[in-house]
């Protein structure tokens, strides 16, 4: 597949869509700095980058999220200025944004029509949005009632709806913002399959992704920037995945070894016959009486496609979610009935899946994020110390390495990578034993998933157990001492540091290409 789309595809004529010396300035920050940018019709352009080197703003500005500061935008030939989103979607230019922007309250009809509900008359036509619902839905391999409230659906299917309602905008030009980081295998070769349906009607196609090998087998020209700066560009025939890496972060280098030097002590979680019912069927086992035993120093990791109960796993583990049946201990000490709190306390630490949903409160600054897990260690007498804190937060910054103007500046100013390092630096600074980390590398480019892999490796050095999930085969080759393949909620299978892709990919269900 990947070699016919790439054959059958080229840059021809003059851009449909074109950035001219952008600059665009955030006080004292240059997030970009004079980048010039072209989309072809009918073609698939990535960008990569680094987080923080300015992909997500430039495609903020080429869909009307944001005004450059300098720079010109060309669309057909011609200058033009978006008012706002709405005025580019009116010129036929759509984003799907990283971080899901679905109303989780409301049905998957309503999240696709919002803002644009098809009317008739003075009504909704709500038979039509239904049908249009269903077709798009189907496109993507989806089988889900449109009047399902989308808050009942996991991650990767409300990712799905993000680019249904993208794909119901009948855009000529579609931004694509890391869509396939919630997507399992199967799911990511559907998308590719409507994005070769869409480049053959004619639709432009501006790719984002942070899963490289993934994104050279769809794109057709490939563009690097690096600190608001464009250093490289190419098609995609004449580059390779050493290619990209050099030119991201100015040299090659992998996530990591298994730490070693050290034994392991004593087991630090033992999870026995642990069994989670699905809550929409409770009949049917997410996680079939699970048996893992971790010791202090080790790192585990937990490979599987998604639907294999990885999350259901951890998640019940850390006390968000209650099991069937089952026990949890940490140190020999039953914890099963303990809430998510208590786990916490005893030394039980999770690093959520969404981090914008469960690991972060968007309105708060670096600082108070990462101090929330922490605020009973603050209390003097009846009151926070705001000294205890801003020391604590101030060493956690430190110590997890995260680029910040300051405590005080607000979460959303970070990029990704960055925002993923305050949600793993809040779960280290209380003090974990044993630390859970569900898919910790989700939407971060591979500069900042090497330090968070790095992180990881040298808390186990001082002797934290780790267990974290991933749905890439090359992250479990990466920092793990031993490799754990789920499938329909049971452990298929176990391999040491040296196993093959292939064999942990079969394992897995999962096909596994020539």
């Amino acid at each position: 597949m990947t070699q016919e789309i790439r054959s059958t595809r080229h840059r021809e004529g003059a851009p449909v869509l074109s950035a001219r010396d952008i600059v665009k300035t955030y006080g004292a920050t240059r997030a970009l700095k004079g980048v010039n940018f072209d989309v072809h019709r009918g073609t698939v352009t990535t960008l990569f980058g680094e987080n923080g080197a300015g992909k997500s703003t430039l495609m903020k500005i080429l869909s009307g999220v944001e005004k450059p500061t300098s720079g010109t935008i060309i669309l057909d030939g011609e200058e033009i200025e978006f008012a706002d989103t709405n005025d580019a979607r009116g010129h036929g230019i759509s984003i799907i944004h990283q971080e899901l922007s679905l109303a989780p309250n409301l049905s998957v009809r309503d999240n696709l029509f919002m803002g644009s509900e098809l009317r008739n008359g003075l009504s909704v036509n709500y038979k039509e949005e239904e049908r249009r619902s269903r077709q798009v839905l189907s496109e993507l391999g989806l089988d889900i009632d449109p009047a399902s409230i989308v808050s009942e659906l996991r991650l990767g299917q409300q990712q799905l709806i993000e680019i249904a309602r993208a794909l119901l905008a009948e855009s000529r030009i579609l931004i694509m913002d890391e869509p396939t980081s919630a997507l399992s295998a199967a799911e990511v070769e559907i998308l590719f399959g409507v994005i070769d349906d869409l480049t053959s009607k004619g639709v432009s196609i501006v790719y984002i992704s942070h899963h490289l090998e993934e994104a050279l087998q769809v794109t057709d020209y490939a563009v690097v920037l690096r600190d608001g700066t464009m250093t490289a560009d190419a098609l995609a025939q004449d580059i390779d995945l050493e290619w990209i890496v050099r030119n991201m972060v100015g040299d090659n280098f992998d996530l990591g070894s298994p730490p070693t030097g050290y034994e392991f002590g004593p087991v630090a979680l033992d999870i026995d016959q642990l069994s989670v019912a699905d809550p929409k069927e409770p009949n049917r086992l997410l996680v079939d009486h699970l048996t893992l035993q971790v010791r202090e120093g080790e790192i585990v990791c937990i490979y599987g496609l998604m639907g294999a109960g990885r999350t259901e796993l951890l998640e019940t583990v850390a006390g968000r979610t209650p099991a069937v049946s089952g026990t949890v201990r940490m140190n020999e000490t039953d914890i099963s009935q303990l809430s998510l709190r208590a786990r916490l306390a005893t030394g039980l630490g999770l690093v959520p899946e969404d981090r914008q949903r469960d690991g972060l409160v968007q309105t708060m600054s670096v600082g108070q994020n990462i101090a929330l897990a922490s605020l009973g260690t603050f209390v003097k007498g009846l009151f926070v110390s705001p000294n205890l804190e801003r020391e604590h937060t101030k060493e956690a910054i430190k110590d997890v390495r995260v680029k910040t103007a300051g405590s005080e500046a607000l979460i959303g100013s970070l990029s990704g990578g960055n925002q993923q390092k305050v949600v793993i630096g809040k779960i280290v600074s209380t003090g974990p034993k044993v630390l859970l980390l569900d898919e910790p590398s989700r939407g971060i480019d591979i500069g900042a998933k090497a330090e968070v892999f790095k992180l990881i490796a040298e808390r186990a050095r001082e002797g934290l157990a780790v267990v974290y999930s991933t749905s890439e085969v090359g992250e479990c080759l990466s920092i793990a001492h031993r490799i754990l393949v789920m499938r329909r909620g049971k452990i298929a299978a176990e391999f040491g540091p040296s196993a093959s892709k292939e064999d942990i990919m079969a394992s897995s269900g999962e096909a596994v290409l020539a």
